[in-house]
């Protein structure tokens, strides 16, 4: 028999849920020191969901404030000319990260639920935040001299409840006789208890209906990096552009290419892609771009072959070579610099990069 569904309200807060984060970074319960689990009720995989889901927004909120206190980002409210009422989104910014002469280093993320500053909110939650977040990245960075900036893509709407909708009674409306419309609204009503009484057995606690409200120019992952790039990327004083894009981050960025090819080759030094879904061929990407990336891009991909040995690759875009291992466990960078296959261009690539 179905067990009864606890209700949906879960803390808003870390000690809330018992958790903390550790010296290690690790997530631990604050009495047992155990790491997060996600069956805490058995049987009631919908509630446990719900649950990680709450905790998740939690950490996305956490790794935002380490974002500003850590690692001394500031928050950059977008659109730039937004009113007060319209939706908005946000990223974050170094301090010099448009004066700065010399480099600037801009990293995206994939997609899904997580948000600036993250690459896994799963590596967050069961591994440590090194492994899942940006900010090693973004420290690593800042002490070799970059300007930091650190999209968001998938910030592209708010979410508001939806307005109920109250729709005149048939009765009120229909010229047909009394005894009819009587009998229709009697026939109406069984049908609504049926529909209530088994929606209620499959979703005991039907949730608020919400709406969508996009944000303007970022509307999607590719918009969101067309609009940085313009507002902020390209008016930027570095010489030397570098980004570094995991997953749909790596199609965000080819996109931009596609929409700003010249300006693009014009300050981007080089790129790391790290796991990339892009497809040249799907984006419609010209020749231009491809041998463009061939030169100034490198993807990192899960291989069982040791760490940047060359992987065969169906598409003529950029090169590809090992991330050194087939386990999504972590994110980190090594102690070394990485030069571009093909190229002399020196970028912070990742040479412990664990997808």
């Amino acid at each position: 028999m179905k067990k009864d569904e606890p209700p949906l309200d879960f803390p808003d807060t870390l000690e809330g849920f018992e958790y903390a984060f550790n010296e290690k970074g690790q997530l631990r319960h604050i009495k047992t020191g155990e790491p997060f689990v996600f069956n805490y009720r058995e049987d009631l995989h919908r509630w446990n969901q719900k649950r990680y889901e709450a905790l998740g927004e939690i950490i996305t909120k956490y790794v935002y404030e380490l974002l500003e206190k850590d690692c001394n980002l500031k928050k950059i409210s977008i659109p730039v000319d937004a009113t007060e009422s319209e939706p908005k989104s946000f990223i974050f910014m170094s301090e010099d990260a448009l004066t700065n002469p010399q480099k600037l280093m801009v990293l995206i993320h994939g997609s899904g639920v997580v948000r600036a500053g993250q690459w896994a909110r799963r590596l967050i939650i069961n591994e440590d935040l090194d492994s899942g977040t940006q900010i090693p990245f973004i420290k690593r960075a800042m002490d070799e001299g970059y300007g930091v900036i650190v999209l968001n893509p998938n910030e592209n709407y708010i979410e508001v409840e939806k307005p109920k909708i109250h729709v005149q009674s048939s009765s009120d409306s229909s010229d047909e006789p009394a005894e009819k419309r009587e009998r229709k609204d009697k026939v109406s009503k069984e049908t609504k208890k049926r529909r209530d009484f088994y929606e209620k057995y499959r979703n005991p606690q039907r949730e608020k209906e919400m709406m969508q409200l996009y944000i303007r120019e970022n509307g999607s992952p590719e918009e969101h990096a067309i609009y940085v790039w313009d507002h902020f990327i390209a008016q930027s004083a570095a010489e030397n552009v570098f980004f570094v894009a995991h997953s749909y981050g790596g199609l965000a960025f080819v996109e931009l290419m596609i929409q700003r090819e010249a300006d693009v080759k014009s300050k981007v030094t080089a790129v790391a892609l790290t796991d990339s879904v892009h497809n040249v061929w799907h984006q419609e990407a010209g020749k231009t771009i491809r041998e463009w990336m061939r030169e100034n891009c490198c993807n990192w991909v899960s291989s069982s072959e040791p760490l940047d040995t060359s992987v065969e690759s169906m598409l003529p875009d950029c090169p590809r070579v090992s991330a050194g291992t087939l386990l999504c466990r972590s994110f980190r960078w090594g102690s070394q610099f990485s030069t571009l296959p093909g190229t002399q261009k020196n970028l912070l690539f990742p040479t412990e990069f664990h997808t």
